[in-house]
């Protein structure tokens, strides 16, 4: 659900929230009815008694986004336990509720000073083995801060601070992935809007788009090509953009073609999970795609360099074929939705030697039933919606774990929405996937 931010006055942006609290409380008897279905449904389903490797206690950041939520049901049915951390701003997540988790805990923001020290507390508590945690654009390097202090008392699946931030900036993420000689487009660093107003592009080779490095949920779908038609248009355009030394930019050499993402888990370079999907407007729908070039490009990067963490890509493929790496995301990637009926996530997350993993062969494309009902309201294709619906499977409903899909649409979400209505403060959109309410300078 979504709409423009920009310009909506108080008033109307709580109408609007309250519109869709409305909405949401219609909707409520009938997943309230299939809550309640799959709850008696489980009742007389034999319950697996998974055997094997040695149960481990698995603590997972994250909670309130869905790849958190999947990651916890594939430990559980692995036989290990699992606890669920999320900053406490999202303490009423749906997902804590799941039959997968053990435990909660709140946790402070990734920036307060108490943060690892918050982790190593659950850590000590819990008797944590491993952690694995699923990161938003910001805590993913404050995870690599506290990796240190904890991996002290359990392993810790997530890169160096150093690497995080290297992987976390697009610019020296391209300069790092040219000097193993894998293809990346053109890139420059802006760090004030009269570099692009004094750039060359008469000898470069345009065109290019501005991209802020910092993680901007407001500006990152802007894909306006540089230059603009005089240069008085190329220099306002710049000048809108909120470009400081503080928070650089990159110019990017735009690349004509498909879009692909993907998810990697990497253990000293190899990979243990691989998923590649074609990418979409807001990455809520995901389906296997079979690009072997796009994973030998991501081997390429990830061997040399012994990577160990969850890694994700953006990729352009060209019109010739030509596979071009445009950002890295070190951290979970939700295509690992994908992985909902596959046995083997647990163990190729915890073991150093195992194959390859990709997502089973009988798995169907995850979707957002919710973001999928938006669309086919308010969208003109209301067939292709439906046609998602009907061949896919929604990536938090589980007919034996059904508790999160009605928390997380009737609790989680319109208690952020409440916050919102009274304090009349505006948002973009409402992304059900990761959990919360996507507005300006959010986390």
């Amino acid at each position: 659900m979504s709409g423009p931010a920009a310009g909506r006055s108080r008033p109307l942006a709580g109408l609007r929230t309250a519109g869709v609290l409305l909405l949401l409380l219609i909707a409520l008897p009938f997943n309230l009815a299939l809550t309640a279905a799959a709850l008696v449904r489980s009742l007389f389903m034999k319950k697996a008694h998974p055997a094997g490797a040695e149960p481990k206690t698995v603590l997972i950041s994250g909670g309130k986004m869905t790849k958190a939520l999947q990651l916890a049901r594939s430990f559980h049915a692995a036989g290990h336990r699992v606890v669920l951390a999320e900053s406490a701003k999202y303490r009423l997540t749906g997902h804590r509720f799941s039959r997968a988790v053990d435990r909660f805990y709140a946790l402070p923001r990734p920036e307060s000073p108490d943060y690892a020290g918050a982790l190593e507390a659950i850590v000590r508590a819990e008797a944590v083995d491993v952690y694995v945690p699923v990161c938003s654009p910001v805590s993913s390097y404050y995870d690599a801060l506290a990796k240190p202090r904890l991996s002290r008392l359990c392993e810790v699946l997530h890169e160096d601070a150093d690497m995080v931030r290297r992987l976390d900036d697009k610019y020296e993420f391209s300069v790092l992935a040219a000097s193993l000689g894998l293809p990346v487009p053109d890139a420059y660093r802006i760090c004030w809007p009269g570099q692009v107003e004094d750039f060359d592009f008469g000898t470069a080779a345009p065109p290019y788009i501005l991209k802020s490095i910092p993680y901007d949920p407001l500006h990152r779908l802007d894909l306006t090509t540089l230059p603009r038609p005089s240069a008085q248009e190329t220099a306002a355009f710049a000048r809108s953009k909120p470009i400081s030394v503080g928070t650089p930019w990159i110019m990017q050499g735009l690349v004509r073609g498909r879009e692909y993402c993907t998810h990697s888990t990497v253990r000293d370079g190899r990979i243990q999970v691989w998923c590649c999907c074609e990418s979409s407007a807001f990455q809520v729908n995901y389906e296997m795609a079979d690009k072997p070039e796009i994973e030998a490009w991501v081997r390429g990067f990830v061997e040399p360099l012994k990577l160990t963490g969850q890694i994700s890509f953006d990729f352009m493929q060209a019109e010739d074929g030509q596979v071009y790496a445009i950002e890295c995301n070190p951290r979970t990637h939700s295509a690992i939705t994908m992985f909902y009926n596959h046995p083997g996530l647990a163990a190729a997350y915890l073991d150093h030697d195992g194959p390859t993993i990709r997502p089973a062969a009988g798995s169907r494309p995850t979707y957002w039933l919710y973001h999928e009902l938006w669309r086919l309201i308010t969208g003109p294709d209301r067939g292709a919606r439906l046609q998602v619906i009907r061949r896919g499977k929604d990536a938090i409903f589980d007919w034996n774990d059904p508790l999160p899909f009605l928390m997380v649409h009737h609790l989680q979400i319109p208690w952020l929405l409440a916050g919102h209505l009274v304090r009349l403060k505006d948002w973009i959109r409402i992304d059900f996937n990761i959990g919360k309410l996507v507005e300006p300078a959010g986390d």
